[in-house]
């Protein structure tokens, strides 16, 4: 059994083993368990352009190993680690794998916590279940050059450098990401993780809030912003924001209905692009505006096409590029 689907935007949800969009899903089930996962590909599926459904026999995974960018095994974690343990061979290019069990409780990346899994089991949370990570930089609650890819519709060339980039994510050293316009030739060390992008450069909605604002009040006042800067949704390339705001549960659903990422930056990134409008929150937390900044820290050029508007008292947005 299979679904391929894409969401509107074209985006995919996951980063596989080298950064490249994972494409290719395989659910892994006891045939007891099949109504579980076909819930969750009614649930997730649209996520990916495909997700298969395989019935659990002793040498599947060995079986496909190779065909698919991730295995969701619906299973006990013991199962899927014996089972899989002898065909693992290189970080970088085994697929990632994630176990749930059937209640939907808990969704546990195995392998590939950077390349996927983690990804895929923060989809299965959008389901209840609680995704438990123990990678290095979403214990600490912060977003790893992997998901920064990910969030940018990018993926990352060489893979071994992100050892280093995410140890500097830890120590929040590492900055927000360079954009580089070519026909350049650049020269890298083994620290410098390299993304490339998936499609054309776009704009970006910078993006400040309340707390507990809606996820229909971010979606309507995206729409206005668009409609006032001459852009479409199909010209966003993701949403920017600041780090104190990037949990805001609104924001994130919207940004998910629309299939756009979500990268945050930290304040002293947003300092170094501060926007041209007067913000209050300068005055009463010493933040710059996050709207504009982010707008403009984010973009390709970092300029802005729209400079903040209020919604709803609400939810402010800026368009940069």
């Amino acid at each position: 059994m299979s679904s391929g689907t894409d969401d509107d935007s074209g985006h995919c949800s996951t980063a596989d083993s080298d950064g490249e969009v994972a494409e290719e899903i395989a659910i892994i089930s006891f045939e007891r368990k099949m109504d579980t996962a076909e819930e969750i590909v009614d649930g997730i599926g649209d996520r990916y352009e495909s997700i298969d459904v395989l019935e659990y026999h002793s040498g599947v995974f060995a079986e496909h190993w190779g065909e698919y960018d991730c295995f969701v095994g619906l299973m006990a974690s013991g199962i899927a680690m014996r089972k899989t343990a002898p065909l693992l061979e290189d970080k970088w290019d085994d697929p990632a794998i994630v176990v749930v069990d059937e209640e939907l409780t808990w969704a546990i990346p195995i392998t590939g916590g950077h390349h996927g899994a983690n990804q895929v089991a923060d989809d299965l949370a959008s389901m209840g279940a609680v995704p438990a990570m123990t990678t290095a930089s979403e214990a600490a609650d912060k977003q790893g050059v992997e998901k920064q890819a990910k969030a940018l519709d990018a993926h990352v060339v060489n893979g071994e450098s992100t050892v280093a980039t995410n140890l500097a994510v830890l120590d929040d050293d590492l900055g927000p990401i360079e954009r580089l316009d070519g026909p350049k030739a650049v020269l890298v060390g083994d620290d410098v993780t390299v993304l490339k992008r998936n499609a054309d450069d776009g704009v970006v909605l910078g993006t400040g809030s309340v707390s507990g604002a809606k996820r229909d009040q971010f979606l309507a006042a995206w729409e206005r912003a668009l409609g006032e800067a001459g852009k479409e949704w199909d010209d966003v390339e993701f949403v920017a924001t600041g780090s104190r705001k990037a949990e805001e549960e609104g924001m994130l659903e919207a940004a998910a209905s629309k299939g756009l990422g979500v990268i945050s930056l930290s304040k002293e990134d947003l300092e170094r692009y501060e926007g041209p409008t007067p913000s209050r929150s300068r005055e009463l937390i010493g933040w710059p505006g996050v709207a504009e900044a982010s707008a403009i820290a984010a973009g390709r050029g970092h300029e802005l096409v729209l400079e903040k508007r209020s919604y709803d008292d609400a939810v402010t947005v800026a368009v940069g590029r």
